[in-house]
């Protein structure tokens, strides 16, 4: 009856996927800054290993039986996708990349993870919410380019790239998981997916972490670590699979979208940059297409 009452109108479900944006919205700044000190793959190696660790442990506390052994093999096979590839090809993108770049293409998810579940039968998707989508991504167009106007040197083609790969993983692994986060317990869910990432990153990101010179890692590393493993990839995942199992894949999706807004504010308040006009358009674009979509 609960997620009957908050699908039909905004609630709990909807202020939690705002903080979630919130969350991964300051993330982007965070990573790129760790990055600066950590080389991606084994900041990567360490982010999900440490979100694992802490998820697992909060699963065994609550005591609660866990789900059929099919149900966990699928969702370390799926957490192998959502957080071992996409991990892997977002924060190489991310490095490669300019923050706001890596927004504007991870933005667009929306749109896949509506077509996708679409065409898999998963949710019934109507007009008014693919005028939503596309509302919100036209918005994240007017953000990004109110904020185009320095110089882009340093964004390379291989890096955009490489974050639209992740968002082809992160698409996949939403809709796939859904039917899951429906009757799994959230933070077993959270912990078996984030186990499942671990996999891939055992292979890939040994080497990098024991090529780290570690005398030179001071302290503010150590609090965007945390920020991106136990915040990003804990907090925000559990709000995230509650917007699954109440919303839907596309609907919880569409709150991404916020992201740059979000961003942008960020910037504003810690960077001195100012917003544009083309900025307040965007916001504007995207509030409307959540609405539409969400109604």
């Amino acid at each position: 009856m609960v997620a009957r009452e908050e699908h039909s109108a905004f609630g709990k479900t909807d202020a939690l996927l705002i903080l979630m944006a919130t969350i991964w919205a300051v993330n982007f700044s965070v990573v790129k800054y760790a990055t600066g000190i950590l080389s991606p793959l084994a900041l990567t190696g360490l982010r999900v290993v440490i979100a694992a660790v802490v998820l697992l442990t909060i699963a065994f506390l609550q005591r609660k039986p866990w789900p059929p052994r099919r149900d966990i093999v699928a969702l370390m096979m799926l957490g192998v996708i959502g957080n071992g590839l996409y991990q892997i090809f977002f924060i190489e993108g991310l490095s490669r990349t300019k923050v706001a770049n890596a927004v504007l293409i991870v933005a667009s998810s929306p749109a896949l993870v509506a077509l996708v579940s679409r065409w898999r039968g998963i949710e019934r998707v109507r007009h008014r919410t693919l005028a939503g989508v596309a509302l919100s991504i036209c918005g994240v167009a007017l953000v990004v380019y109110g904020s185009s106007r320095s110089d882009h040197s340093t964004a390379t083609l291989i890096g955009t790239l490489l974050v639209f790969c992740g968002v082809i993983m992160w698409t996949a692994f939403t809709v796939f998981v859904q039917p899951l986060a429906v009757r799994v317990n959230p933070i077993q869910l959270s912990a078996l997916t984030m186990s499942g990432g671990c996999l891939p990153l055992f292979i890939a990101t040994p080497r990098a972490i024991m090529a780290t010179n570690w005398d030179t890692v001071r302290w503010p590393f150590w609090v965007a670590l945390a920020y991106a493993s136990v915040v990003s990839m804990g907090i925000a995942y559990l709000f995230w699979y509650r917007g699954l199992r109440v919303l839907g894949p596309t609907r919880t999706s569409i709150y991404g979208n916020l992201q740059p807004v979000i961003a942008i504010i960020v910037a504003w308040i810690f960077l001195n940059e100012s917003p544009t006009i083309w900025q307040g358009v965007g916001t504007g674009t995207i509030m409307t297409g959540i609405y539409l979509t969400r109604s």
